[in-house]
């Protein structure tokens, strides 16, 4: 005769065959991929572009499903919400895994609790730009320009991610701009073209065809090594600010509690498509470099991220809301 205790032995055990044998069943159906962002942005486009080659090594589709709202707080709360059985999938970004913790008073998920760091995807530089009316050539001459009218020339800014950012080169800087919040890259820019904003930093693949084209002109990009698409323009650190270095960054992160198994098959698939020549090549073509990680790393990063950009936007006097 089984005793009780055996029997709930024997549950256990039951249990964990059950959950290892669902883990190599995984994937059985659609995956879905949650960016909390508009269609067409970059964290848009990192997703399209590593989703399909994921699609391929995992053997289902993986869908793209955009759910914008609140600089990615609507989609994210929605992912962190979803079952942790590998079928949601999370491609957060700077915003949604560090910035929005020291730019909201609440948020509907825990950037370190609410979910499982799978790997970061891809760094990108913002691009500094200015309408061509504003007499600063480089970023020396545009700090001396702002120094000489504190409060003068404004930036517009698209999501706190960035506003943030320039708030930090400010303060490296020793100057004052005033902020202009934008609700997407698209308008930003458009106003940055029309003469509406003085400055704009914004990410590479949603500024810099502008810059080609002559619309505005390109200052610096924000990452301490200059983009391979855009060698013409210098690093803010080689332009005397030593201290200035900032990438926009994704990375998929899933529900907490999803299974090992299933996180490692999911890894797997995210470092293989990132170590493709054709997936390499279309993100460099957007100014977008594939940077796979381990888990740890990945986790790492995220909790470094949290603490500079709550210190950031302390010393900037930006106010949670």
């Amino acid at each position: 005769m089984f005793r009780p205790t055996y029997r709930l032995s024997a549950l256990v055990l039951s249990l964990c065959f059950c959950g290892a044998a669902a883990a190599q069943e995984y994937p059985s159906q659609a995956i879905r991929m949650v960016v909390p962002f508009p269609a067409g942005g970059v964290t848009d486009i990192v997703a399209r572009v590593v989703s399909a080659e994921m699609s391929k090594e995992l053997g289902q589709t993986i869908v793209v499903e955009n759910m914008a709202g609140a600089s990615g707080v609507i989609g994210s709360g929605q992912a962190a919400k979803a079952a942790p059985d590998g079928y949601t999938l999370l491609m957060g970004n700077i915003s949604t895994l560090a910035v929005n913790t020291a730019t909201f008073k609440e948020l509907p998920y825990d950037p370190i609790k609410s979910f499982t760091p799978i790997s970061m995807v891809a760094l990108q530089p913002l691009v500094v730009a200015v309408h061509p009316s504003v007499p600063a050539k480089n970023i020396k001459e545009l700090v001396e320009l702002a120094a000489s009218k504190p409060g003068t020339l404004n930036y517009g800014t698209a999501g706190t991610s960035i506003q943030l950012a320039t708030e930090l080169f400010n303060s490296i800087a020793g100057i004052k701009m005033v902020h202009v919040p934008y609700k997407g890259s698209a308008p930003a820019v458009t106003d940055l073209v029309g003469g509406q904003i003085d400055v704009l930093f914004d990410p590479f693949v949603s500024l810099y065809p502008q810059v080609a084209a002559d619309r505005v002109r390109g200052l610096a990009v924000t990452t301490s090594k200059r983009s391979s698409q855009a060698p013409e323009l210098p690093t803010v650190e080689e332009s005397g600010y030593a201290d200035y270095d900032v990438s926009s960054w994704q990375g998929i992160v899933v529900p907490a509690g999803t299974p090992e198994p299933i996180i490692e098959k999911l890894h797997a698939a995210i470092d293989k498509a990132l170590n493709m020549p054709e997936v390499q090549k279309q993100l460099a073509d957007r100014g977008v470099q594939a940077t796979p990680t381990s888990r740890k790393e990945f986790t790492e990063y995220i909790a470094s991220e949290i603490e500079r950009w709550q210190r950031v936007a302390k010393e900037a006097g930006v106010q949670p809301n």
